[in-house]
């Protein structure tokens, strides 16, 4: 098991995510790492050991911009190599960093799907590997009929909620097992969904300035605690959050009829005691 984080904030996102993250060390002290989006350009830096070992001061300063993840990783699927810590990070469409908790239980039918269908190479034993290639070449493919279906033409129009649904629905069709994720696509937004079965836990949670409402989604309730955040719910199984870059949520579950059969463990064994 992992524990992951996203932020969507009116300040640098580097030092909160890393705040946070720190309430779920206890999930993972294999690997940890941390991304964050400025414009149009990604900032990460990941390695092996503990986040106090891992990051300083100057190391946050480095990472740039108001949208953050971050993950600490418990290696269930592939190796402890350090090129298996995340966020992982492909470069079409638009641009995509992606951290995972779970496993999924098609790896190898959809890795052979990947190569031979997608034409998409993948170079690790992890299954978040294979989520984020799926959901790029899903991502892509609805890129290619918005492109089709725009009357713009100086200007391709910019993926919106609809889309970013529709992408998301057909990653369900096509993994299978128990996953949480957030991920960040440049120049669109922060993304978050959680498995068919709500098997892995994931919690929204916002807070309000002066400057307007951020947002913030994490593993367990005591991430959004401890940062000031108000917990707002836990999402729901095939439910898709999205934050665009003007800072509106907009959510669906996109798979109808699912009912959430979460994992004991999850509360039971890896749960801090005081998370609800």
């Amino acid at each position: 098991m992992c524990g992951i984080v996203g932020v969507f904030t009116k300040e640098p996102a580097s030092k909160l995510t890393c705040y946070a993250l720190s309430t779920l060390q206890h999930r993972g002290q294999d690997a940890v790492g941390i991304a964050t989006l400025n414009k149009d350009r990604f900032y990460i830096k990941k390695d092996k050991g503990l986040i106090a070992d891992v990051f300083d001061e100057q190391d946050l300063e480095n990472l740039e911009g108001n949208i953050g993840i971050g993950h600490v990783r418990y290696p269930t699927a592939g190796s402890l190599n350090i090129s298996e810590a995340q966020p992982f990070y492909v470069n079409y469409p638009y641009g995509i960093m992606l951290a995972h908790n779970g496993n999924l239980v098609n790896t190898e039918a959809i890795k052979k799907e990947i190569n031979t269908k997608d034409f998409r190479h993948i170079n690790t034993d992890s299954d978040s590997e294979i989520m984020i290639n799926v959901l790029a070449t899903e991502l892509a493919s609805r890129k290619k009929q918005v492109q089709q279906n725009s009357t713009q033409t100086s200007t391709l129009k910019k993926l919106d909620q609809n889309d970013i649904f529709a992408a998301t629905a057909s990653v369900f069709k096509r993994c299978q097992g128990g996953f949480a994720i957030v991920a960040i696509i440049a120049g669109v937004g922060l993304l978050a969904f959680r498995d068919q079965n709500g098997i892995r836990p994931l919690i929204l949670g916002k807070r309000d300035n002066a400057q307007g409402t951020e947002y913030m989604l994490a593993s367990e309730s005591v991430a959004l605690s401890i940062c000031g955040f108000e917990i707002v719910r836990d999402i729901a199984a095939a439910e898709v959050v999205f934050i665009d870059t003007q800072g509106r949520l907009h959510s669906q579950v996109v798979v109808p009829d699912c009912k959430k059969n979460p994992c004991a463990f999850e509360y039971i064994y890896f749960a801090r005691p005081d998370a609800f």
